[in-house]
């Protein structure tokens, strides 16, 4: 009765500890169950906007440099606020800073979407439409340009904010995203059970993988939506998903995804700054382990302006060991080849293979990306069931990037030249005579297919003089074109397409081997990190190795391959007298510079591996080679001793 009384004494809210710990949000695998999702939702964000970047470029006329900056904006307050949560570590409420982090993606995922709203309709010159003026896109001689109509309905205020506008929303993103997991998987660490963390932290690691999955596919469905269609009616949606000026509904993914921010972000609101360890054997072993957390204590009263100065300091004698250095170099090349084809894919099988973006879209998020999770496992399968040493993992990765550099090759070859499009490729001069004297708008666009094989712009580019159409007024044939087997040929609307789309299977094959086989050398990479640096240096080591990252890959990546994409445009959009996104790339170029960047980038990633073994071989920096041994490298602090020092320790 006593004892019940002290219990009841000792607890103010009346509750049994035992009862209080079974609340639901005192229990750590509540909190991995949340934070699952929550990394699922903002992963999400971010793989669709990947998934939807095209989309973006071509509604709003934006070129590829600039849609590569605006996917890798994120990354430009996530790389300047990172160092602060190495300094702030658990001297905040974690659940707290982590649900305010969720919150704030959720508002930049409502501004993502912000720009649908403030803008018109979506114009695109040469509608197909039955109205007394040239809209359709026909050479009527009488008729006259409306371009300068055109530009007063496009010279308006909320086409100049949209861009800013988009920056902002991704710069916001990418400040949200910085106390989610590293707070997130502190916290587990520090609460759950030895037993149970690697289990929890596997769990979350799937996560960051799935995520962007998840979002390609949702980027997949929402673009099959008119961009427009709530304000549309479906008899006013002229455009199918195959045109090329077709635009999906891009908006509507980021309000899915906020929803789901909001949602998996209100149950950190109610967590516990600390909660008990997930078993009493833990917490006896926490108790025993008082005296490291003693020794930390004096670095966490450190001040923040001590950090700050600190901080080069330590970076600098991290970076000077040449196995880290050099593993990390590699592992900057692959993220930088990742951050670009995540990017740009999509849009490459759509120009190459004549396919949709929903589809393409599809094509990465259902394929390449479960097979490179898929090789993230089995990499680190292999690495525990070998028990791979240093020197071994050295040898794998270097093994595995050399398997994808013969796996990424023959995708050169895979593809066709651009089809004959008149006036455009592969000279201009030709078929311009016949429909000079048609008044065609300098924008115009709206590709239609010879029944002589060649592509032209716009009906009215071909001399076009009538059209057929079907029972529900689409359009299926334009007749009379004077461009077209001297005046007596037809042509369909859409274009020629490439003629490669029967290389796309083969294509993917090899794009989803090489993602398999990449994603292979991960996780050995990784533990090369984890095991050549001080044991007092490694959490610091990670968080130089993501900033890295973000600085030479992820934020340079996009921008180098949308500006390598450019330089294969063969014809510019143009509005008002100014450019927008392309529409015509010579489809050699495109290939051989997309993917010979990809293996450029294969190759700096094998020369640093390379350059690995070397170093090891040679016995740098930390690492020699003990006397006697037939080869292969212990690790820091598991070196045997000389065989000499050996005998003299056992007699």
């Amino acid at each position: 009765m006593v004892a019940n009384n002290m219990n009841m004494n000792s607890n103010p809210s009346g509750a049994p500890a035992a009862v209080r710990r079974w609340r639901p949000f005192n229990s750590i695998k509540v909190f991995v169950f949340c934070h699952s999702l929550l990394q699922l939702a903002q992963l999400l964000v971010s793989g669709y906007m990947k998934s939807s970047i095209s989309t973006i470029e071509r509604r709003y006329g934006l070129s590829s440099q600039k849609s590569g900056i605006l996917a890798a904006f994120n990354e430009v307050g996530n790389t300047v606020l990172i160092i602060f949560v190495s300094f702030f570590g658990s001297r905040v409420h974690r659940p707290r800073y982590i649900g305010g982090g969720a919150l704030l993606a959720c508002l930049a995922s409502l501004l993502m979407a912000m720009p649908h709203f403030l803008s018109g309709k979506y114009t695109y010159t040469d509608q197909i439409s039955f109205s007394s003026d040239n809209s359709s896109g026909l050479c009527i001689v009488s008729s006259s340009s409306s371009s300068n109509q055109t530009c007063q309905e496009h010279g308006n205020s909320t086409q100049e904010v949209v861009y800013p506008l988009l920056l902002l929303g991704q710069l916001l993103l990418g400040i949200g995203a910085v106390p989610i997991q590293p707070f997130g998987i502190s916290y587990i660490d520090d609460y759950a059970s030895r037993t149970n963390s690697p289990l929890y932290l596997g769990i979350l690691l799937a996560m960051t993988s799935i995520g962007p999955a998840f979002g390609f596919l949702t980027g997949s469905f929402m673009l099959r939506f008119y961009v427009d269609f709530d304000k549309l009616s479906k008899d006013e949606i002229e455009l199918d998903h195959k045109d090329l000026r077709w635009v999906g509904a891009w908006w509507l993914g980021f309000l899915v995804a906020s929803s789901l921010l909001f949602l998996t972000a209100l149950p950190y609101l109610f967590f516990p700054r600390e909660m008990p360890k997930e078993n009493e054997a833990d917490d006896v072993e926490s108790r025993s382990d008082c005296k490291p957390q003693q020794q930390q204590d004096p670095i966490r009263e450190l001040s923040l302006v001590q950090f700050l100065k600190s901080f080069p300091r330590i970076a600098l004698r991290t970076l000077r060991s040449p196995i880290y250095l050099l593993v990390v170099l590699g592992q900057v090349n692959l993220a930088a080849l990742l951050s670009g084809l995540a990017t740009f894919m999509a849009k490459f099988i759509e120009k190459q293979f004549s396919q949709t973006i929903s589809f393409s879209n599809m094509m990465i998020g259902g394929v390449g990306i479960p097979l490179a999770v898929l090789g993230i496992v089995l990499g680190g399968a292999l690495m525990r069931r070998f028990n791979v040493s240093v020197s071994g993992a050295s040898k794998l990765c270097s093994g595995v990037i050399l398997l994808c550099m013969f796996s990424a090759l023959p995708m050169l070859f895979m593809g066709c030249s651009t089809k004959t499009v008149a006036g455009i490729y592969p000279e201009r001069s030709s078929f311009l005579s016949c429909s000079s004297d048609c008044p065609c708008p300098a924008d115009a666009f709206n590709p239609i297919c010879g029944s002589n094989g060649v592509e032209f712009r716009s009906p009215c580019h071909a001399g076009c003089l009538s059209r057929q159409t079907d029972g529900n007024n689409k359009i299926t044939n334009f007749t009379d074109c004077r461009c077209i087997n001297n005046g007596s040929g037809t042509a369909r609307p859409g274009t020629c397409g490439s003629g490669c789309s029967h290389l796309l299977l083969p294509f993917m094959a090899l794009l989803a081997l090489t993602s398999f086989i990449t994603s292979f050398s991960q996780t050995p990479s990784y533990m090369m990190i984890l095991r050549t640096v001080p044991a007092e240096d490694k959490s610091f080591a990670v968080g130089v190795q993501y900033m890295l990252f973000r600085v030479l890959a992820f934020m340079p990546g996009p921008v180098l391959y949308g500006s390598v994409i450019d330089t294969t445009c063969i014809m510019w959009g143009e509005k008002c007298g100014q450019k927008t996104s392309c529409q015509y790339y010579d489809l050699d170029s495109f290939r051989h510079r997309f993917l010979g960047l990809m293996v450029v980038f294969v190759c700096g990633a094998l020369l640093c591996f390379l350059l690995t073994m070397v170093v090891l071989r040679r016995g740098a920096g930390s690492y020699e080679l003990p006397p006697g041994s037939k080869g292969g490298y212990e690790l820091v602090g598991e070196r045997k001793a000389p065989e000499k020092e050996q005998n003299q320790v056992k007699t």
